[in-house]
């Protein structure tokens, strides 16, 4: 009995050979085809126009790369000072309204690109580098306080309490003891924010103006009105680099939380605060309230005209703008808005589910070789986040062709770009709950003589249903509000939502501003609804729904 035990409760590998190999070919080949494929051909193309190395050794090559590291590492530096109070009022604060703090600071992070730039552009009209580096921070607050606060929760508060005993203040106990511990999850939390900001497109097209340009923004220049293939993809190595040395930090810091967190069990921690304790708590109410301020301003400014408060904007959505400054009507954008994030979502499920189960089994498969291999395909996932929205779309009216159908003037163009930002999400989502499953269960179904498709029907399944469905509406709310490479591919007669406020606000008149903030408000909108819905669905046994960042 003991010996069966023993065998039962070893881990063992869940998939071999051709199987595993068979589950890994679909994520692998959607990632070749979709992302390396069409990124490798504009580099190419851009090596071979011969200006590459010219455009390397450009003064204004680094001059760009210098501003975009510089504004994502500020703006990084104040999401992360904006979320540790947050992530103490999540994970330490037991007072009424918390649950609902910890739905509000998420949503900023899906919100959509143009939905934050013109919320921001209502409170400073003129835009600027303060706007712009608090709008990329205002995006990822979440990140840091969802990422820190669940390994916060793991910490045992006798350690801080024993320091306190030995005579240390609250703020040298917090120094000394907790910080270092939480050290792991900041600096992972730290790496994904300023993959996003670095790489952020919307934003720092409707603040930063002709003025402040970055490497994702100059790439667009380049490519769309420029035809500068060679400065572009000059620009896109430098941009890959960064990318990369980013997503290296952020894989070794997120594998010292994960052992940072296994090593303590997870406690009801969370109580009223004491003492010094209420100025955190207060910080952190702070910090909600003012990530709040720009979408009630971009709410106001919705019903804002030079005559008063009216809701022409909205009205006019049933229109295309003054002067046709739309080939279809707002309504009609708005649709295909959500038919394009729906397939988007289906496509991302498949894949990154696929994947997600493929890394599940390597990380259980005993040897190095399994680990490298599996550590090196999560890495590969996360790429398509750092890489130019312009670069992957531009690649595929230049490659698509090449397969049968011509999927240039296929409707699933959009949508394949859609699900190629969306599937790192996904992966980042469902992986920790699917390592969460207990391989015993597993292995006694094996046992049992289920076969592998029914262990992951009966045991996997019923398990992380909930938050399998969670981060599909997650992945969808992103995906509707996509922008950057949706705005490179999407027809004229067929644009989507955010699209189409694009549009609207570079045409002049009131009445293409008011329904431009209208579609905002709209978008703004069905994210809260659906982060709530979200949030409430897929909070089970306290899993994280911002994911493993």
């Amino acid at each position: 009995m003991a010996h069966t035990s023993r065998r039962l409760s070893a881990p063992k590998p869940t998939f071999r050979g051709a199987g595993l190999a068979a589950l890994a070919v679909l994520p692998l080949g959607f990632l070749v085809v979709f992302f390396a494929w069409p990124v490798a051909a504009i580099v190419g193309r851009g090596f071979g126009s011969g200006g590459v190395g010219t455009a390397i050794g450009d003064p204004l090559t680094w001059k760009l790369a210098g501003f975009t590291v510089a504004s994502a590492g500020v703006s990084t530096i104040v999401a992360v000072l904006a979320g540790l109070p947050v992530a103490f009022l999540l994970a330490r604060v037991r007072l009424p309204g918390v649950s609902l703090v910890r739905t509000l600071v998420l949503v900023p992070f899906v919100l959509p690109t143009v939905v934050v730039g013109l919320a921001f552009r209502a409170l400073w009209p003129d835009g600027g580098l303060l706007p712009l580096v608090l709008a990329n921070a205002f995006f990822n607050v979440a990140v840091v306080a969802r990422t820190v606060s669940g390994l916060w929760s793991h910490l045992d508060p006798r350690t801080v309490d024993a320091a306190r005993a030995l005579g240390a203040s609250p703020w040298r106990a917090f120094r000394s003891v907790t910080l270092p511990a939480l050290a792991p999850a900041i600096a992972s939390a730290a790496a994904v924010v300023f993959l996003f900001c670095a790489t952020s497109f919307g934003v720092v097209l409707i603040l930063g103006g002709a003025k402040y340009r970055t490497l994702e923004t100059e790439i667009y220049l380049r490519t769309v009105e420029l035809l500068d293939l060679s400065g572009a993809a000059a620009l896109s190595l430098v941009q890959f680099a960064a990318v990369v040395a980013a997503l290296v930090v952020g894989a070794l810091a997120r594998r010292r939380r994960e052992n940072a967190a296994r090593l303590r069990s997870r406690s009801e921690t969370a109580r009223r605060p004491r003492g010094g304790e209420w100025w955190a708590v207060s910080a952190g109410l702070v910090v909600i309230a003012l990530l709040m301020t720009p979408i009630v301003a971009l709410l106001v400014e919705s019903v804002s005209t030079s005559d008063g408060f009216s809701l022409a904007g909205y009205a006019a959505l049933a229109g295309q703008g003054a002067h046709g400054a739309l080939q279809v009507s707002g309504w009609d954008a708005a649709s295909m808005s959500l038919r394009t994030a729906f397939d988007a979502t289906t496509l991302a499920m498949i894949v990154g589910v696929l994947a997600s189960v493929v890394l599940v089994a390597l990380r259980r498969t005993p040897g190095r070789l399994a680990r490298g291999m599996g550590e090196t395909m999560d890495a590969a996932l996360m790429l398509p986040l750092g890489v130019s929205a312009v670069t992957v779309g531009f690649g595929y009216l230049v490659t698509l062709d090449a397969l049968p159908g011509d999927l240039r003037t296929s409707p699933l163009l959009v949508p394949l770009a859609q699900a190629l930002v969306i599937i790192p999400l996904i992966v980042r989502m469902v992986l920790p709950v699917l390592r969460s499953v207990d391989v015993r269960l597993r292995q006694a179904a094996s046992t049992l003589g289920a076969s592998p498709g029914r262990v992951w029907r009966e045991i996997d399944l019923p398990l992380t249903a909930r938050s399998l469905v969670a981060a599909a509406g997650f992945g969808y709310v992103v995906a509707l509000g996509e922008f950057g490479a949706t705005s490179f591919l999407a027809r004229p007669d067929a644009p989507t939502l955010p699209v189409a406020v694009a549009t609207l606000i570079s045409r002049p008149g009131e009445l293409n501003n008011q329904m431009a903030y209208a579609a905002c408000a709209l978008l703004m909108i069905v994210t809260v609804v659906a982060v709530v819905l979200i949030d409430r669905f897929g909070a089970v046994r306290g899993q994280n729904s911002v994911g493993e960042f």
